[in-house]
């Protein structure tokens, strides 16, 4: 195995011949760094602007493009119960709407408890490691919901249990933004972590789009369920040896005990986990009953049929709010999360209130109408609310501009931590949302009730964002 690699700035080296099969290539490699075996890369620093020009950034953009991809399929293996669950009872399964509504939500709840300790797997491992490995636990519940699903028979207990190994893919997301925010300089991060969360909330919207169609085409009177899951192995294969090619692990990625320690201690990071709670969870929540929510609401527009195919038209939800997350990054970056978050709570409370006054007149274009305005909030506002992370603990700790200026190494840890621990409380948005949807049905017949109670909360929103954030403070836009 050679030795570690290094060069002078704006020097180019072949490839030395006796190279480990793990190391970098190092071509023309950037000022100040080193790339050792197992592509772990030393002297990483995004706020360089020597660096970041000298080929920082192409690296940055290598690691994040591979990130979002095994981050979609996290999110597609996340949501797929919450598709499969509503044609269940085409294929032979008796499960009431409460058993219904456990199905959906369970991976919810599962992922967002994972993304705890998922949040330190990438100090621990790497980050390019640690997508490996993420990534090829995904085969587990993929092939798992194929076998349940495959079986009308399949116990209740059973269904449950596999559902909830689908939560695999939402820890997945913790992991994840943690590792992409070393790899960015402050003043990208809105953008770049936008991105990277884009790409992963789309896989929720493209496996609602693919699996009807999947699952219906060229299945005569019955339904291909175990499709559902079996057509996601072979991209999972591929986002493995893709992020063992192509993405590198930051020896600077370090967190500590200690740092963690201190975001839990924070109090912001508990202000901050609430309003991702409303932004978030609102978008992984709602994208899980959206299916359901159609079906039961208008059964008639749950599926159309295009050829021997089906589509169902709730994918646009979840599409809706992805596409407009990095937006809710890039506006942040530019105006101040607060301002932008705020604003997005605002539009959420109303698109839930015009969602409730068009239930009563059963017209599905309006529903949908206001629906998509309700996912498209949201997701500006997963963005604005994460883009403000960094810049309140760059704040915290007494860091100049901390708008522009992601502080010390130790800062950056502590960030990188409560990036994680935050996504995480805020994920359970995604359980909490089908289970109130849940009692509103089964207690009032109606999902009218639940939608008032999330008005009020986004209510409760506002005002959280307006007493602590909202404006400056100490001449930094939050």
């Amino acid at each position: 195995m050679s030795a570690p690699v290094t060069t002078a700035p704006e020097s180019t080296a072949p490839a030395s011949p006796g190279a480990s099969p793990g190391a970098q290539p190092p071509g023309h490699v950037p000022t100040g760094l080193t790339f050792r075996p197992g592509r772990t890369i030393d002297g990483w620093d995004p706020e360089d602007s020597t660096q970041w020009a000298d080929g920082g950034k192409d690296i940055a953009a290598r690691n994040l493009r591979w990130s979002i991809f095994a981050e979609f399929l996290g999110f597609v293996i996340w949501q797929l119960w919450s598709i499969v669950v509503v044609s269940l009872p085409k294929t032979g399964f008796t499960f009431d709407t409460g058993q219904i509504f456990w199905l959906i939500s369970i991976p919810s709840l599962v992922g967002a408890t994972l993304r705890f300790p998922y949040t330190f797997m990438v100090p621990k491992f790497g980050g390019r490691n640690w997508t490996m490995i993420s990534a090829a636990l995904l085969l587990i519940p993929s092939i798992g919901l194929a076998i349940c699903v495959s079986n009308p028979a399949t116990p209740f207990g059973v269904m449950l249990f596999v559902a909830a190994l689908a939560g695999l893919g939402g820890g997945n997301f913790a992991s994840s933004m943690a590792n992409i925010t070393y790899f960015y300089p402050q003043r990208k991060k809105g953008w770049a972590l936008g991105l990277n969360a884009a790409g992963g909330n789309l896989g929720a919207s493209v496996a609602q789009f693919v699996v009807p169609i999947a699952i219906t085409i060229g299945a005569a009177a019955t339904l291909n369920l175990p499709l559902a899951g079996w057509i996601w192995v072979p991209l999972i294969l591929v986002a493995v040896f893709g992020a063992y090619k192509r993405m590198d692990n930051l020896s600077s990625a370090k967190a500590d005990f200690s740092a963690s320690i201190a975001a839990v201690k924070e109090p912001h990071m508990w202000i901050l986990a609430l309003l991702y709670i409303g932004t978030f969870g609102s978008f992984i929540g709602f994208a899980s009953v959206f299916p359901k929510l159609i079906a039961d609401t208008f059964p008639s527009f749950s599926t159309f049929a295009v050829g021997s195919a089906s589509i169902s038209l709730a994918f646009l939800g979840a599409l809706v709010g992805s596409l407009a997350r990095p937006f809710g990054g890039r506006l942040a970056d530019r105006f101040g999360g607060a301002i932008i978050t705020t604003a997005s709570f605002v539009v959420m409370g109303i698109g839930a209130l015009i969602v409730i006054a068009t239930l009563p007149l059963g017209n599905f274009w309006l529903f949908l109408a206001s629906f998509l305005v309700l996912f498209a909030a949201s997701g500006v506002g997963n963005g604005s609310t994460y883009r403000m992370i960094p810049t309140v603990f760059a704040m915290g700790a007494g860091t100049i501009d901390a708008h522009n200026n992601a502080g010390d190494i130790s800062t950056q840890r502590k960030t990188a931590a409560a990036l994680g621990l935050i996504s995480a409380v805020g994920a359970y948005g995604g359980f909490i949302i089908p289970q109130l949807l849940s009692l509103s049905k089964t207690s009032f017949g109606t999902y009218t009730n639940g939608l008032g109670w999330f008005v009020m909360a986004y209510a409760l929103m506002i005002a959280v964002t307006a007493v602590f954030y909202l404006g400056k403070r100490k001449g930094t836009r939050i």
